[in-house]
């Protein structure tokens, strides 16, 4: 399987944070985005940031920004459209998207999502986590816990999921699954996909930051 392109998700509306780039947040010597970057670049044959509005302010991490072609703020699945046309522009036959907002996703996210797909024609699969990291997630009828915001999409399947999504479908599952999209199985403890929403989470960020170093 060739190396995918990446792309950051950053489109959320980020309002339990008071509005805002959740990803443009100050951690460690950087921001949240920085440790997202430097996360997700060695994984990938190259980056892209999902995200609407003026380009601009993301001008210092000197990569494409890639708008909805969506309106209406639908969710993630537009970024993952977005992120599939210009992998299309640039020759790729897949992406790999992750969370802006989630700065401790594991190292090996890629070769670990390329293993679930395996020898599928269309490589499609989410990571997942075991029941009990975030009750709130997408939960599957095995018990695992969805992520659908750090998955492996197929380039081939984009006009379909163009005409989903102008159809009015917002759920990731609801789309991933009648495609035969499989699950990464991330059961190394912790929680793998922590993301900040709130001001307190941003703090625990902080403090696991500094416990690594």
């Amino acid at each position: 399987m060739t190396q995918p392109l990446g792309v950051i998700l950053a489109g959320g509306l980020a309002t339990r944070m008071g509005g805002g780039d959740k990803g443009l947040l100050p951690l460690g010597h950087g921001t949240i985005m920085d440790q997202v970057i430097d996360r997700l670049a060695p994984q990938v044959n190259g980056l892209a940031i999902n995200a609407n509005g003026d380009p601009e302010r993301f001008a210092p991490f000197g990569l494409p920004v890639l708008p909805d072609s969506v309106g209406q703020h639908p969710g993630p699945l537009a970024g993952v459209l977005a992120g599939l046309d210009w992998a299309a522009g640039e020759g790729a036959e897949a992406v790999v998207t992750v969370a802006a907002d989630t700065p401790f996703f594991p190292c090996d996210l890629v070769p670990r999502l390329q293993l679930a797909a395996g020898d599928m024609a269309h490589p499609l699969a989410l990571a997942a986590t075991p029941r009990g990291t975030e009750e709130t997630r997408s939960m599957s009828r095995d018990g695992l816990i969805r992520h659908p915001t750090f998955g492996l999409w197929p380039v081939a399947l984009r006009e379909d999921l163009r005409t989903a999504l102008t159809g009015g479908l917002r759920k990731v599952v609801l789309w991933t699954e009648p495609h035969g999209g499989r699950e990464a199985l991330f059961d190394d403890g912790g929680d793998p996909f922590f993301n900040v929403n709130t001001p307190e989470d941003l703090e625990e960020a902080r403090r696991r930051l500094e416990a690594q170093a």
